[in-house]
C-alpha cells in the first residue's frame, strides 16, 4: 500500500539491484528494500530515512558524490563501494523471513562471484550477518557491532543496521558507522591482500 506522501508516485514494486561499481573493492550487504524507500525508487537505500543516514557517513567517508539520495536519477554516485541486499523484495511489515533470505541467496553469491576486487564487506544487522557468512563458508563468528572477522579471503565487519530504531534512539550514531566504513575501506586497500573468488 503507497504511503499518502507518495500517492501520486509510480512505486518500483520489483527486486531491486544492488548499486555501485561491480569492480567495488568494498562491499555494503543491508536487509532488505524498504517499502517506501528501494521498493518506490528502485534503488538500494534510496528514499527513506535509512538512507540518508548511510549516504550520509559514506559522503564523509569519501565514498559517495553527494550526503542525499532521494531518487534513482539524482546523480549519486558510489566510489568503490557497491550496496546490496539479502532480500531483494520489499518483504511483509518490513520484516524479511529467513525462507525469504534462503530464496535469494543464490542472487548474492552469484553478484560475489562478479566482484572480483573485493576485499571487504560490511554487513548491517545481525540478520544480514546471518545471510551474508553462510555464502563464504561453514565458519559462524557471532555478529556484533564493530566486530571484525576474516573469512574465506575478506575481511569483514559487523555494523548495527541503519533502521530508524537504531539511529533515532543513538544506539548507531554517524561517528560509528563512520568508524566502520574506514576501517572496512582501509582493509580494502591493503595491498598485500588478495582479491576474492568465490566459487560460484
Amino acid at each position: 500500500m503507497k504511503r499518502a506522501a507518495f500517492r501520486d508516485q509510480t512505486y518500483w514494486g520489483k527486486p531491486v539491484p544492488s548499486f555501485g561499481p561491480i569492480d567495488a573493492s568494498l562491499l555494503i550487504v543491508g536487509l532488505a528494500p524498504a517499502a517506501h524507500g528501494a521498493n518506490r525508487t528502485g534503488r538500494m537505500f534510496t528514499g527513506d530515512r535509512s538512507g540518508d543516514f548511510l549516504y550520509r557517513a559514506l559522503y564523509e567517508v569519501g565514498l559517495a558524490s553527494q550526503p542525499e539520495a532521494w531518487a534513482i536519477d539524482d546523480g549519486l554516485e558510489l566510489y568503490g563501494v557497491r550496496i546490496a541486499s539479502p532480500v531483494r523484495c520489499a518483504p511483509p511489515q518490513n520484516k524479511p523471513t529467513p525462507k525469504e533470505r534462503d530464496r535469494c541467496s543464490p542472487f548474492l553469491r552469484e553478484e560475489l562471484g562478479l566482484m572480483k576486487s573485493l576485499r571487504s564487506v560490511v554487513v548491517l544487522g545481525a540478520f544480514g550477518w546471518q545471510a551474508f557468512l553462510p555464502l563464504l563458508g561453514p565458519a559462524r563468528p557471532k555478529f556484533g557491532h564493530g566486530v571484525e572477522v576474516e573469512i574465506g579471503g575478506l575481511r569483514i565487519f559487523g555494523c548495527y543496521h541503519v533502521s530508524q530504531q537504531n539511529t533515532f534512539t543513538g544506539k548507531l550514531t554517524q561517528e560509528m558507522l563512520q568508524d566502520v566504513l574506514r576501517r572496512a575501506w582501509d582493509a580494502s586497500k591493503e595491498v598485500d591482500r588478495k582479491p576474492n573468488q568465490p566459487t560460484v
